[in-house]
């Protein structure tokens, strides 16, 4: 697929302490879904480490989006919000995660 058409971009880094997964791009569907594969797919590979989730270079996150993540902060991923949509959005998901 053409890099143009695709929303999101999720990279891999590993080290001894995390694994890391680092989102570039539009979180919408159906990229959400490639997010929840590579979510599901690190959670068995994490081997005692801390999983992490990099949102430093994501540009819009859809209300789908933020169901993801949602579930990966109920499932116990630390996330990594360093632009102000990133930050934004996990304030409000932290306060939905806490309400309910």
């Amino acid at each position: 697929m053409c890099e143009e058409k695709r929303h999101v971009r999720i990279s891999v880094i590993d080290s001894h302490t995390e694994r890391r997964l680092v989102l570039t791009g539009k979180l919408v569907a159906p990229w959400v879904a490639e997010l929840r594969t590579a979510w599901k797919a690190a959670i068995g590979e994490i081997e005692g480490r801390a999983l992490v989730v990099d949102l430093g270079n994501v540009t819009v996150i859809s209300q789908e989006g933020e169901n993801a993540l949602s579930e990966c902060m109920s499932e116990g991923a630390k996330f990594r919000p360093s632009g102000m949509l990133a930050r934004h959005v996990m304030k409000q998901l932290e306060r939905k995660n806490q309400q309910g």
